[in-house]
């Protein structure tokens, strides 16, 4: 479980409050408008900020002064964080080991992870050589050989199109459900809250609120989600 314990996050112009709790296995969405927070949100959870006040707490431990590698938490970037002189496997295997000092059992969880996330003989590839949704995969694959409870997605699949967006998020839900993988999911778009999350974080007015039913946080939306929605 993650709890957000009264927490405040202040910088120069802009201050974050933050006090709720999401279940292990739970994949829950953070709608909100452009600059509210979001992804200041993931960055806080992720050990890039740290809070001026309060704890973040995973599984009943307190993490909040621990580094971003020793989190127990992958995070996906809107660029995907690929290195283009490396191979797609190579890609993959710096969530194994970032000396790619890979033996025998290595490379076999690799091809694991590219046969799992549908890129089973692309091993050998370039990142340029790959498609948009290709390279989500490659990133996402990398993800999943971390191994780590905590998924965070910063709007990775944004710049994809409509088909191929709704595919990856239902292949990340399906792999979250069969690893028990819990994920928070930065979106625009609130088509992708309803897809992949039974619940919402709505980010906005210098709070991130506690998780709220999807469908109904959509239907009857406060003044400040309305807004950024256009159903005012």
């Amino acid at each position: 479980m993650l709890v957000l314990d009264d927490i405040t996050i202040l910088q120069t112009d802009f201050s974050l409050r933050a006090n709720l709790t999401v279940a292990a296995g739970e994949r829950v969405a953070i709608l909100g408008p452009s600059g509210a927070g979001k992804s200041t949100l993931l960055a806080l959870i992720a050990g890039f900020l740290a809070p001026a006040r309060g704890r973040i707490l995973w599984d009943d431990q307190d993490i909040t002064a621990l580094p971003p590698g020793t989190r127990p938490v992958s995070i996906l970037f809107q660029d995907q964080n690929l290195f283009p002189h490396l191979t797609v496997a190579e890609n993959v295997g710096l969530g194994l080991r970032k000396d790619l000092r890979l033996i025998q059992e290595d490379h076999a969880r690799i091809a694991t992870a590219l046969d799992r996330t549908g890129l089973h003989g692309m091993g050998g590839r370039r990142p340029g050589t790959l498609s948009g949704g290709q390279q989500s995969r490659v990133a996402l694959a990398r993800a999943l050989l971390r191994e780590r409870p905590l998924l965070l997605l910063d709007e990775p699949f944004s710049a994809l199109g409509p088909a191929l967006k709704a595919e990856m998020l239902d292949l990340v839900a399906e792999i979250a459900d069969q690893n028990g993988t819990t994920v928070l999911m930065v979106s625009h778009d609130p088509e992708d809250a309803r897809r992949i999350a039974r619940r919402t974080i709505l980010v906005a007015e210098g709070t991130a609120h506690p998780p709220a039913d999807t469908p109904g946080l959509l239907e009857n939306p406060p003044p400040a989600l309305s807004a950024y929605l256009g159903t005012k």
